[in-house]
Parts: structure tokens; C-alpha cells; sequence
């Protein structure tokens, strides 16, 4: 037994693997990573004061969701670029090319639980190309939303019932630290 209260010097056992994801643990800790060397990208395109985001069903939820438009980098080609997965997502589920399309940094949205990280992509400069959608079977609806409209979308959204991914909250962000909740009303009232 060690004195390492985060077990860094166990071995790491696979519990369970799957064809995306593996259920691993190390120690006492348990967590889920995602198969071999696939990661995701996120994509923050904001085009003359509007963001791109899409809503789609997601089977551990229960429910839609809305959330940033994202994709796996290395799910179909083996050391895939996360900048290039991340121009190919964004236009696959918005039908919006991005000129420029540049990573902002590497995060984590549930280190607790999953190992999963993904790349944050900003993307400017964007052309619509297509209507979006995803590819066949995602169902994929695309929201183009004023930012300062967003909280009032979020909270309009939440109130049919959408699931929230928490990225959004990089977007809503100054106004929950101003102490305002969606839609605009003062925190308490």
C-alpha cells in the first residue's frame, strides 16, 4: 500500500472497454477516458456579435442539449490535426467555414470523473456554406444567437427542457459574476 492519497504510482487497470470509451481505475479512483489517442475540439465561433451553437439529443441525458459545436480529432483519421477536425466539425453541424480557426487552450470539463480533455478553438471569420445538421443520424439543429441575447436563449432553452453544456458557461460568465442569472434578472430577486 502506498501513502500517495491519489494512488500516481499505481498501475492502471481497464475495467471495461468499449468502442469509444474505457472505464478505467487506478488505485481506489475510478474514472472513463476515451479509447486510444481521441480527444475533442470545441469550437467558439462568433461571427458580428452572434455565436454558433447546436442543440442535439444526448443519450445520457435523456434529453436535447444545448451546447458549443464540437467533435472528436482522431475518431476517423489517426493523428488528425485538432485544428483541421475542429474547421470539419464546425461545418459538418453549422454549415459555417471558419478563415481562421485557432486553439485557445487544452480543458477539462469533468476531471473528476472522466480523463477526457478537449482543445478550445476560436473561429472568426466565418462564411455560411451549407444549412448544417451534422452527419446522418445527429439531428443536429443550428442556433445562431446574439451575444446579448444569450442568457435569455439559455434560460429559454432550459425552460423547454434542453440540457446546458457547461461550456456555455465561458459565454455567460461576466453576468453570473455580476450577479446575473439567465435571462437577465439580478441574482436573489
Amino acid at each position: 500500500m502506498t501513502d500517495d492519497p491519489f494512488d500516481r504510482d499505481r498501475p492502471v487497470e481497464t475495467m471495461w472497454a468499449g468502442r469509444w470509451l474505457e472505464m478505467k481505475r487506478r488505485g481506489r479512483w475510478e474514472y472513463v477516458s476515451r479509447t486510444g489517442d481521441i480527444h475533442a475540439a470545441v469550437i467558439l465561433a462568433v461571427q458580428e456579435g452572434h455565436v454558433l451553437l447546436v442543440e442535439q439529443y444526448r443519450v445520457p441525458l435523456g434529453r436535447t442539449c444545448i451546447e458549443l459545436p464540437a467533435g472528436l480529432v482522431g475518431d476517423e483519421k489517426e493523428g488528425e490535426d485538432p485544428v483541421e477536425a475542429a474547421r470539419r466539425e464546425l461545418e459538418e453541424e453549422t454549415g459555417w467555414r471558419a478563415r481562421v480557426m485557432e486553439p485557445v487552450g487544452e480543458f477539462w470539463s469533468s476531471p473528476g470523473m472522466a480523463s477526457e480533455g478537449f482543445t478550445l478553438m476560436r473561429a472568426t471569420d466565418l462564411i455560411q456554406v451549407g444549412d448544417g445538421g451534422g452527419v446522418a443520424g445527429e439531428g443536429i439543429t443550428v442556433h445562431r444567437v446574439a451575444l446579448a441575447d444569450l442568457a435569455a436563449f439559455v434560460a429559454a432553452k432550459r425552460g423547454e427542457g434542453c440540457g446546458v453544456d457547461v461550456k456555455l458557461l465561458a459565454l455567460l460568465g461576466p453576468a453570473l459574476l455580476e450577479g446575473q442569472r439567465e435571462g437577465g434578472s439580478q441574482a436573489g430577486s
